[in-house]
Order: structure tokens, then sequence, then C-alpha cells
């Protein structure tokens, strides 16, 4: 009975990672493909044992993978929306509702359903604030009073 031999094995592993790369695209599993490929070829050309095999895919997986970041941090995909993944920029501006007393600096607010910590100054349960930034998952808030006054507001009169 012949035996499969490991440079198809190789070259299939490969093939898969990159079919599996266009159905669940992540940008990772087709580094791993080329060094799958690549240790497919080199134990086609110099009929490498199968431990050593491993070895040589262990290290272009490395460096596959180091090279595909790279590359990518030099060359950045264009987004339409930037921030899809960034929520706390994404709430710098708006107006939310303080539910947890801000005092001493620190207190909670109401986004939408759900409830953030908040940094800022001192601020009554109820009040509305103005998002200006976040640290980590706490955001920045201000009084709207400071923040900018809304438009057509009599608070100046």
């Amino acid at each position: 009975m012949n035996e499969i031999e490991p440079h198809w094995v190789w070259l299939l592993v490969a093939t898969v990672l990159a079919i599996a790369e266009l159905i669940v695209p992540g940008v990772f599993l087709i580094w791993l493909a080329a060094a799958a490929a690549l240790t497919g070829v080199a134990a086609l050309l110099f009929g490498l044992p199968l431990a050593f095999q491993f070895l040589i895919f262990a290290l272009f997986s490395f460096g596959s993978v180091y090279v595909g970041r790279r590359w990518y941090h030099a060359h950045p995909v264009e987004s339409s929306d930037p921030l899809l993944n960034d929520r706390v920029a994404r709430l710098i501006g708006e107006t939310v509702v303080v539910v947890g007393a801000i005092e001493n600096g620190r207190g909670r607010v109401a986004v939408g359903d759900t409830v953030w910590p908040a940094r800022g100054a001192d601020a009554a349960t109820g009040s509305k604030v103005r998002v200006v930034g976040g640290d980590g998952t706490c955001l920045k808030v201000e009084p709207l009073s400071i923040a900018s006054p809304d438009p057509g507001s009599d608070d100046d009169a």
C-alpha cells in the first residue's frame, strides 16, 4: 500500500487554511497557510524528516505572521467607519444621564441601556452631562453648562 508523502499533506493543509481564511476572514490563517505551503515545498525539495518538518512549519509560521503583521501595520486597510471598534471614541460628544451621583470625581452614567463608570465634576443623579473623552472603559464627562450650552437655551439670561 502506498504511503502518503508528507509534502502533499502540507500542501493540503495550506489549501484548507487558505479556504478557511476565505470563509472566516481574519487575516491570520492566510499566514499559516503560507507557512504550510513553504513547509510542503521544503519537504518536497529536500526530503526532510517529519520532526524537522514540524520545526520548519513552526519557524515559517512565526516568520510569516510577523511579516504579515508588520505589513498590515505599514499598510493599514482603509475603513469607512474608523471608530467601529472604539466604543468610547464613538460616545464623545454624546449627552448622557448620571445614574450614580458623581461625587469626588467618580460616578456612573447611562448610555442607552448600559451603565458606564464616569469621571468628572460632581453631578447629581438625573443630571445630564456630555462625554468628552475616555480612559479605558471609564468615560470622562463634564456638565452640559461647561461643555457647550445648547443653542437656544435660556441659561445665559
